[in-house]
């Protein structure tokens, strides 16, 4: 009897733990391994990176290991190490050790020129300057003081080059060629030197001041009032012989006026000139102007000029006289044509004066000094006016010297009539 036998074929055996496909467990396994896959194409980019910037790379070692232990990074190159800047030694300057040939010697317009700031570029040739050693960057140099007491700056070169920056602040004079480079110094190549310690000069004997002539442009300046302050020379001025007090005065310029130019007399002044006060007389002697309206002159010779005594005839005019300034009132009448003398008594030390535009104005034409017995004197003022008007002129008590100081003022309105 047969007996049939039903073998069942073996199922295929699958993976442990494979899902079937299309399960919803082998879809999270899908979407795992891409997520897998793309976390270690970035780990693989940040590799490459760090191979590029090696600083990195050393800096944050095993970073990508940590954090995939699954696929362990190769380890990276050794990364090159950082060039280090080093800065390179500074070059030495150049140094000249031979001596040019010898050129020819400067001429004194020059050598002016090569002591001129701003001036003489390019000029170069034999000679000498003086001045003080410095060193800067271990080269000599030599500070000259030029026109103008500035100063200028001339390298030292030659075989010396090496020795001359022991003379640190010497007092030093070069001979050799000399060539102004720039509008402040140049360059020196030193065939002879001779240095010297700056202290080691003996202190200057104070030096006798020298008097001397003055020019006629000096004595012109002498006379001018503001100029000329704190000349002094030997000199023959001109002018009026006053007093004030028991001084001899001589107006020099601009009498009557605040910018008079006055002088007093000293030295071998003789006293019989007291007779001779109003005329011009000239002196000879040391002049020493103090200040821009005067100063003092220490006469050796004075000689009376009477010609010049008055310098316009009144006989042919009508002069009105007046005595002293009167108050405040109706103005005092004058005609065109007519002349106006007013005479105003004086104080020791002190001189009457009007405004230079106000004697211009009114036409002063001399301001006299009339001698007392028995007190220090009268001025004159004598006025020619030609411009019809009212005028209010002025008069200022001043001090002889300093006529910015006024002790006393009056005023005198006149009225001038066609």
């Amino acid at each position: 009897m047969a007996v049939l036998i039903h073998v069942a074929k073996p199922k295929p055996k699958t993976k442990s733990g494979a899902a079937k496909p299309g399960s919803r467990k082998n879809e999270a396994r899908l979407g795992l391994l891409k997520k897998a896959s793309a976390k270690v194409a970035k780990a693989a980019a940040k590799l490459v990176k760090s191979a590029k910037s090696p600083s990195k790379a050393a800096s944050k070692p095993g970073k990508s290991a940590a954090k995939h232990p699954a696929h362990p990074a190769r380890p990276a190159p050794k990364a090159a190490s950082a060039p280090v800047l080093v800065r390179a030694p500074e070059k030495p300057r150049p140094r000249a050790t031979k001596l040019p040939p010898v050129g020819e010697p400067l001429t004194k317009r020059e050598l002016e020129q090569i002591l001129t700031p701003a001036a003489g570029r390019g000029v170069g040739g034999e000679g000498s300057l003086k001045g003080r050693l410095v060193v800067k960057d271990g080269m000599p140099y030599l500070h000259v003081v030029g026109r103008d007491k500035r100063e200028l700056v001339f390298l030292l070169q030659g075989p010396d080059q090496e020795v001359l920056p022991a003379y640190l602040d010497h007092k030093v004079s070069v001979t050799g060629l000399i060539k102004k480079t720039h509008n402040y110094g140049g360059t020196v190549d030193v065939r002879k030197y001779a240095a010297k310690r700056a202290d080691a000069e003996p202190a200057a004997e104070p030096q006798v001041e020298k008097l001397r002539f003055l020019s006629p442009g000096e004595v012109e300046q002498i006379g001018s009032p503001g100029m000329g302050a704190g000349m002094r020379g030997f000199a023959s001025v001109r002018g009026a012989l006053e007093m004030s007090g028991e001084d001899f005065i001589l107006v020099v310029s601009n009498a009557g006026t605040r910018q008079q130019v006055t002088f007093r007399l000293g030295g071998k002044m003789p006293k019989s000139f007291r007779k001779n006060m109003g005329q011009p007389i000239q002196v000879t002697g040391v002049v020493h102007k103090e200040s821009g309206w005067g100063g003092t002159i220490e006469v050796e010779g004075a000689e009376l000029r009477p010609a010049d005594a008055r310098s316009m005839a009144r006989d042919a005019l009508e002069v009105l006289e007046l005595e002293g300034v009167p108050g405040e009132g109706a103005p005092l009448e004058v005609r065109i044509g007519q002349a106006l003398a007013v005479r105003i008594p004086e104080r020791a030390g002190y001189t009457w004066a009007v405004e230079p535009t106000v004697a211009k104005r009114i036409g002063l034409r001399e301001a006299n000094f009339i001698a007392s017995a028995s007190g220090p004197g009268t001025r004159e003022f004598f006025f020619t006016p030609r411009n019809p008007g009212q005028y209010d002129v002025d008069f200022f008590l001043a001090k002889v010297f300093a006529p910015a100081q006024v002790a006393k003022t009056q005023r005198l309105t006149v009225a001038v009539r066609a």
